[in-house]
């Protein structure tokens, strides 16, 4: 099923572009398909568009732990055999992980870039294998990942381990889950998929379980600060989209929404 809505790209700015790249490339198995001074483009294998832009910005400062923004950009492999492949890479490499969990509608492994930018790797469900609560609602669920299992079906190793794999949600902590519920739907054009998890809300178009999630967990109070090191922008592509437009959320967070590219 092709979706309406999908993140395309997004941009990360960065206090040393150097150690940034290593850590995409030789870590956890992107592709560098453009670099200059100061910024670099990263696919998931070669001759494919590129997904991450990292900008280079050495005097700009971390945010304020209380203020909005990136949660984690999350990454959606083609399969589960996929995931786990990719996992084997990492692994090898010394990646410190955060978590391993089962929510049911996929399985997904946590870690953090050098800077403190959360990212999730993950392996969808069949949806007819996705939990629903009597409303109607996703009942996504925080459950351990069976590890083992997911490496005893793994792929075997690729020199191109992200390969088919593509943005699948963006998360973000916000101020007021409320008002960016408001602004994401007519923005986006998404419908809340989840609002009974405690202090989140999960957003998607044609009925995928989000992407996009929302949340206020540490009770975030400020904006994220204009220039500061963490997320710089995120693309999405919607279909019906008049042109291209260029946004700011509530909490300051930067968009970018194009229309979707109709086939010939």
């Amino acid at each position: 099923m092709n979706s309406t809505v999908q993140l395309a790209t997004i941009e990360l700015r960065v206090p040393n572009l150097e150690r940034s790249v290593e850590f995409y490339a030789r870590r956890l198995g992107f592709v560098v398909t453009e670099q200059v001074a100061g910024r670099a483009e990263l696919a998931v294998a070669g001759e494919h568009a590129p997904l991450l832009t990292l900008s280079e910005s050495r005097n700009a400062g971390h945010p304020p732990r209380d203020a909005a923004g990136l949660f984690h950009a999350a990454l959606l492999f083609p399969s589960r055999a996929a995931l786990g492949g990719w996992l084997k890479l990492p692994a090898a490499q010394g990646v410190d992980f955060e978590g391993f969990s089962d929510h049911g509608v996929s399985e997904a492994i946590y870690l953090s870039d050098p800077d403190g930018n959360g990212l999730e790797f993950y392996a969808d469900r069949a949806r007819e294998a996705w939990p629903f609560a009597e409303n109607g609602e996703v009942a996504m669920v925080t459950r351990p990942l069976a590890l083992r299992n997911l490496l005893a079906s793994a792929d075997a190793p690729s020199d191109t381990p992200l390969v088919g794999a593509h943005w699948g949600h963006l998360h973000l902590r916000v101020t007021n889950l409320a008002r960016s519920e408001a602004f994401y739907c007519e923005k986006l054009g998404l419908e809340v998929m989840q609002r009974s998890y405690p202090g989140a809300r999960f957003l998607a178009a044609d009925g995928y379980h989000h992407h996009l999630g929302l949340n206020t967990w540490g009770n975030p109070r400020l904006p994220q600060p204009d220039a500061a090191l963490g997320l710089a922008q995120a693309t999405f592509v919607r279909a019906g989209a008049g042109s291209e437009e260029t946004l700011i959320d509530p909490d300051g967070i930067h968009l970018r929404v194009q229309p979707a590219l109709v086939p010939a």
